[in-house]
């Protein structure tokens, strides 16, 4: 595996549709616009072919995963429960050590939090977490979105 993306938890029409970040799919434009995977905008925007990209190329041929530190879908994180993240961080812990990730990249600083425990951290390069790198990069719908390909081309490297 190239890069492990790590989310918080899906929107409920994410879960609903079964793809990751398919509620906005800035994240997925961001990932075409920083050459991570290279497919059609028109495909990117179209859910059934979204979902055939992530199903049949996500991992298999881009060579990503991506797992979310809690599953239940919620509008917003304000709905998560305090401690509600202890069965995700030991999944992606787990994850992490059996696939060994060149990078886990954890989307948006939440995220991270919810699986170090840590509160004083900037964006960017974080301490390995076994033999793979870790980076938190910038939620893809806040902000600028050259901000969010710099992360992405970064994590490519």
């Amino acid at each position: 595996m190239r890069v492990l993306f790590v989310g918080i938890n899906p929107s409920p029409g994410t879960y609903a549709r079964g793809v990751p970040f398919s509620n906005n799919k800035t994240f997925w434009y961001l990932l075409n616009k920083a050459g991570l995977i290279d497919e059609k905008f028109s495909d990117l925007r179209d859910d059934v072919k979204l979902k055939q990209i992530y199903n049949t190329k996500f991992n298999p041929v881009y060579k990503f995963g991506l797992v979310n530190v809690i599953n239940r879908p919620t509008p917003d994180v304000s709905s998560l429960v305090k401690d509600e993240e202890h069965a995700g961080r030991k999944k992606i812990s787990d994850i992490i050590k059996r696939y060994r990730p060149r990078v886990v990249c954890f989307v948006g600083k939440i995220t991270y939090e919810k699986f170090s425990h840590e509160k004083k951290f900037d964006f960017g390069w974080q301490n390995n977490i076994y033999d793979s790198k870790s980076y938190v990069m910038h939620f893809p719908l806040h902000g600028k979105a050259s901000v969010r390909i710099r992360d992405l081309k970064l994590i490519l490297k």
